[in-house]
């Protein structure tokens, strides 16, 4: 492919590159890339958030007046997926990072705070044994203290591992089935005590008789008998109310009984007798 591309291309003999006419750099070194958003930011016009990862036609310029150890800070434009409004970004060589500049803000991104704690803390440390001997020599007992705890767990984990790899998957199944079943026999035992001991609670309690009342029966008076059915109305009009132990209706009943009795038998007497006399004449 580049020899194909190198054969079309044509110099004559009295080519001279000096006599090229030479083009103009913009202002800033301008120029356009494009390139992708190094991190997650939001527009501060429409808040529209704009992924990192997002391509975009950017403009690029050398910021005046600004670099890191003789490191040029470069500026990028760039707009809005949503409402094409123009947001600004800048390098930053001293912590390998984008800092934004207008028009949007950058995500929180919990990740650095940790990072920047770090630092701060090893910061803090070497100023803090900078002149200060005995205090380095503390520090590194503890380093080395941390580092045999972290050996030992280590240590103990690998035997673990090791000691349950002899274990067989029938055999820890097997265990696993007779723990249950000495808990389920326990269980069955602490069940069969609770019982005995609420029969046993039964069994010694005083028993308790039911309360029975009495209903009194109604008797139907045989057709014919006019006095013992208006004896029995009557009775039954004298009836007395039943109490709460239904005293009283027993003995209504055998007086209701023993009167509709009599009265019966007076109807059929005195029908025999009038059937007997009938007969005579």
């Amino acid at each position: 492919m580049g020899e194909r591309k190198v054969l079309i291309k044509y110099f004559p003999p009295d080519f001279d590159p000096s006599k090229l006419p030479r083009g103009k750099r913009p202002d800033n070194n301008m120029m356009k890339v494009r390139m992708m958003l190094p991190m997650s930011v939001r527009c501060s016009t429409c808040g529209t958030y704009m992924y990192k990862g997002t391509k975009f036609n950017t403009r690029k310029e050398d910021v005046e007046g600004e670099d890191y150890l003789g490191i040029q800070v470069f500026r990028f434009y760039f707009r809005c997926s949503a409402c094409a409004a123009e947001l600004t970004m800048k390098t930053d060589p001293a912590n390998s990072d984008y800092t934004m500049e207008r028009g949007g803000t950058r995500n929180y991104e919990p990740w650095r705070d940790k990072e920047r704690t770090v630092a701060e803390a090893i910061a803090a440390r070497e100023e803090e044994e900078k002149g200060n001997a005995m205090k380095a020599l503390e520090n590194r007992t503890l380093d080395s203290k941390r580092e045999m705890d972290i050996m030992n767990a280590l240590d103990e984990m690998q035997s673990l591992n090791k000691r349950h790899e002899r274990v067989d998957t029938a055999a820890a199944l097997a265990a696993l089935q007779r723990s249950a079943d000495s808990e389920q026999v326990e269980l069955d035992a602490e069940d069969e005590a609770a019982i005995r001991a609420m029969l046993a609670q039964r069994a010694s309690a005083a028993p308790v008789r039911p309360r029975l009342l009495a209903v009194p029966v109604k008797r139907k008076a045989e057709p014919g008998s006019g006095g013992g059915a208006g004896e029995a109305g009557s009775g039954e009009a004298k009836r007395p109310a039943l109490n709460d132990r239904g005293e009283g209706g027993e003995v209504k009943q055998a007086e209701m009984s023993s009167e509709g009795g009599g009265a019966l038998l007076g109807g059929l007497l005195g029908g025999y007798g009038s059937s007997n006399s009938e007969g005579s004449t």
